[in-house]
């Protein structure tokens, strides 16, 4: 790739980053085979370029022909559809989670095997965005919003893991020697293709122009493992079986240990609720006896303040009785000195 590329508007720093990065020659590649990848890899970005600029369902398949300088006849060779042009990586990712969960993967966990290859996928992501002098992935947000957003795009990605998952129920039967139609491998796949679902969904949250590409690759990894552990606890039995056996009847044992363990879980959780029911039973009764006991001093403590209010009513009805005794005692002795002061003056006489 020369620096040309660099200047052509339907280039993006994705494509520019695998061109450049392609542009070694492998080894083990024939220059035909090299030619028909990067002319696959050119049309897909220039693709995501124009569905990112103008949406996907405003784009023709003409005018990705044009921008790429191929025909229409040549970009279908390559992609079936519309939408995997979008979605590009899917017989990669085929032949990686094969690889991966499949008999020659060894030992390794299905969950760590899906993980690492998650986090495999996000560094070289962040290091593609590092290499274009981005410090942010405000672009892998656009990217992923505009397949949410997208009803064709959407369905297709959700078709595309449905096919995933059957690649991973296949493999890991494989290696477990088990039919993959049988329900331990094909839970388990759809699990798996869970933490996809995980890894997709925090790109989202988290890719914005304010997080650093450092942190963002961080806190994605975070909420893939976080997943990945709750995954791996209800995998266990099978994981059992893909890691460490090759029968059906070792699988069989190990879901027969992992139902027994859960059976003693339940009667552990039955004795912790027995005895909680005992606690809040005995609590129950000693605050009934307290209950008793203060309602008997209330009640004793209620008759003492009725009596006195009785007695107070009392006092206050004779206080209340003297006082309008006391208030006609006055009267009376006021009327009776005004009499004494009439008949004073009328012995007095009428005044010089």
């Amino acid at each position: 790739m020369d620096d040309r590329d660099l200047e052509n508007p339907h280039l993006d720093w994705r494509q520019a980053l695998r061109r450049r990065v392609d542009s070694t020659l492998d080894e083990n590649e024939g220059l035909r085979e090299r030619k028909k990848r990067l002319t696959r890899q050119l049309i897909s970005d220039t693709a995501t370029v124009l569905f990112l600029e103008r949406g996907f369902d405003e784009v023709k398949i003409t005018e990705v022909a044009a921008a790429c300088g191929v025909s229409e006849k040549t970009i279908y060779n390559y992609f079936p559809t519309k939408e995997s042009l979008v979605l590009d990586q899917e017989e990669d990712m085929k032949e990686e989670i094969a690889r991966e969960l499949g008999p020659s993967a060894g030992r390794t966990s299905p969950v760590d095997a899906i993980t690492s290859i998650i986090a495999e996928r996000l560094h070289q992501l962040v290091a593609y965005s590092r290499q274009a002098g981005l410090d942010n992935m405000a672009m892998i947000r656009s990217f992923a919003e505009m397949i949410d957003n997208t009803p064709s795009l959407r369905n297709a990605q959700a078709d595309m893991t449905e096919r995933l998952a059957q690649v991973a129920a296949r493999a890991m039967a494989a290696r477990a020697d088990v039919d993959p139609e049988d329900p331990e491998p094909q839970i388990a796949a759809d699990a798996l293709l869970g933490l996809w679902r995980v890894f997709f969904r925090a790109t989202v949250k988290y890719a914005d122009e304010t997080r650093p590409i450092e942190e963002f690759e961080r806190v994605v990894l975070e909420d893939v493992h976080r997943a990945a552990r709750l995954i791996d606890t209800g995998l266990w039995s099978f994981s059992v079986a893909v890691q460490k056996t090759t029968s059906r009847d070792q699988l069989q044992s190990a879901a027969e240990a992992s139902n027994e363990a859960r059976k003693q879980v339940v009667v552990a959780l039955k004795q912790a609720k027995a005895a909680w029911h005992q606690i809040k039973s005995d609590v129950k009764h000693h605050a009934r006896v307290e209950l008793d006991d203060h309602r008997s001093t209330l009640d004793a403590q209620k008759a003492t303040l009725r009596r006195t209010s009785e007695q107070l009513r009392r006092d206050s009805q004779s206080l209340r009785d003297v006082a309008r005794q006391t208030k006609r005692d006055a009267l009376s002795a006021r009327q009776q000195l005004r009499d004494e002061l009439r008949q004073q003056r009328k012995k007095a006489g009428p005044t010089k």
